[in-house]
């Protein structure tokens, strides 16, 4: 087949370059923005005069009957083209005629993809934030069911203070918050246009950019043509936001797979999202929270790819830069599913209370209200938090905890302490007095829950 861009070449390449130059096997997938872009620059042509308005009314029929065809499937992707952008000019010449050779006038290849590729990220992104709307949602919801069950907070994954599963729930709906936001941040900076830029240099003719972008939702257009053609920040953005997000994702997936195992077992995995072992009846796998987990590394990858493939290139289109797709694609890809997949997984996850308030009871976690009730009694805090230190060093020895320490042992140690000491260091009064704004009792976690809430409805 006689390639489009044919005429200082032969435009005749060996079987083996086609298929390693050729890009519609994955670039395949933007065929709808390729063709939305399409219509606007026809329009933008016919406006500026370039074009008839005839021929503007044919070119916009001829993509309409091909996105229409290609939705219904009456028409299939023809993988000999060198790219989605290819394809389409092709076979709009071929229903419409020499008018379809008309459509390319004042853009190139090199800003059409550009746009494509802004067009079909910005489309992307508000999916994948509207799943992580969801899975916040869905994390909300878990933290009101369980409200009240307390369990043991770690630092160094050593018990280190009494705290509501509710609060710990909520941190990751904190994160995600933050994910949502870096991604409406990068859509901000996606959304310029850089249609009109063409190869490089701009274009001879009397364009109105402005118009074209308008059409297409843009907000700005991009003001330098060489950076419009060459630009692939927004692509970097939009990895780096998601492989923040899959860190995240990672993070709570490895808690998931700590709090389902026999040493935790805070919650059970629906049999829904777990698996069973070829030769061990009793297993019950983590395997969707360990495939998340793992599957964060190959998003960081993706970004590492593409960062990689830029950080040489001069100014301006390089075919290097058909790497990008690829890679965005497959972050765009993954990530997608890990939340498809996190989302029911955390529906149908059961916490068990009495594990958790079990965990919470041992490891003297209330050790640090300990401190606090000697220091409310005027003694100073790292006075306090020796002989606190010493108590539990004490009640090792005599294999009890704090809640069980005789008072006339605790006399020993300072005789500040009274009886209401056991209210004081009480695991669930531990928690209920940690009322400072973003703390775990009950009345702060309420609060995070507002928040959060607010902040989804905006």
């Amino acid at each position: 087949m006689a390639k489009m861009w044919a005429g200082r070449t032969a435009g005749s390449t060996d079987k083996i370059a086609d298929d390693f130059n050729s890009s519609i096997h994955f670039d395949k997938r933007m065929y709808r923005q390729d063709i939305e872009g399409s219509m606007a620059h026809a329009a933008m042509l016919a406006k500026c005069g370039i074009i008839t308005p005839e021929d503007a009314d044919m070119l916009t029929e001829g993509l309409k009957g091909i996105l229409n065809d290609l939705e219904s499937g009456e028409l299939q992707f023809d993988l000999s083209c060198e790219d989605i952008h290819m394809f389409v000019e092709q076979v709009l010449t071929e229903r419409i005629g020499d008018t379809g050779k008309k459509l390319h006038t004042a853009r190139s290849r090199n800003d059409q993809v550009a746009l494509d590729l802004r067009m079909y990220l910005r489309d992307e992104a508000s999916d994948i934030m509207s799943l992580i709307r969801e899975l916040t949602e869905t994390l909300t919801a878990v933290a009101e069911k369980n409200m009240g069950l307390v369990m043991p907070g770690y630092t160094h994954m050593q018990r280190a203070q009494p705290i509501l599963f509710s609060h710990h729930i909520m941190a990751y709906a904190m994160m995600l918050l933050r994910d949502n936001g870096r991604l409406k941040d990068t859509v901000k900076r996606m959304n310029v246009s850089p249609i009109g830029s063409c190869a490089l240099a701009g274009t001879t003719y009397e364009t109105d950019r402005v118009f074209e972008a308008e059409r297409l939702g843009f907000g700005e257009v991009a003001m330098n043509s060489l950076d419009g053609v060459s630009d692939r920040d927004f692509c970097l953005e939009f990895m780096s936001a998601l492989s923040i997000l899959m860190m995240h994702l990672s993070r709570f997936s490895e808690e998931l797979v700590l709090w389902s195992s026999w040493e935790f077992k805070f919650i059970e995995l629906s049999d829904s999202f777990t698996t069973g072992s070829s030769i061990m009846p009793q297993k019950k796998n983590p395997d969707m929270a360990e495939l998340i987990r793992g599957k964060t590394g190959r998003v960081y990858g993706d970004l590492m790819a593409l960062l990689t493939t830029l950080k040489g290139l001069p100014l301006a289109y390089n075919k290097d830069m058909q790497e990008d797709k690829e890679a965005v694609f497959d972050s765009v890809d993954t990530v997608k599913m890990c939340l498809k997949v996190m989302i029911p997984m955390i529906k149908t996850m059961k916490a068990i209370p009495e594990n958790m308030r079990k965990a919470a009871g041992e490891g003297f976690i209330n050790a640090t209200d300990l401190a606090d009730y000697l220091v409310k009694k005027g003694l100073p805090f790292r006075t306090a938090y020796k002989i606190s230190g010493e108590i539990v060093a004490e009640c090792i020895k005599k294999g009890c905890v704090l809640e069980t320490f005789p008072l006339e042992d605790y006399k020993k140690y300072s005789g500040l302490f009274e009886s209401d000491v056991y209210d004081d260091i009480n695991i669930e009064n531990c928690v209920e007095k940690r009322i400072s704004l973003g703390g775990t009792s009950k009345a702060s976690v309420l609060e995070e829950i507002k928040y959060v809430k607010k902040e989804l409805s905006k």
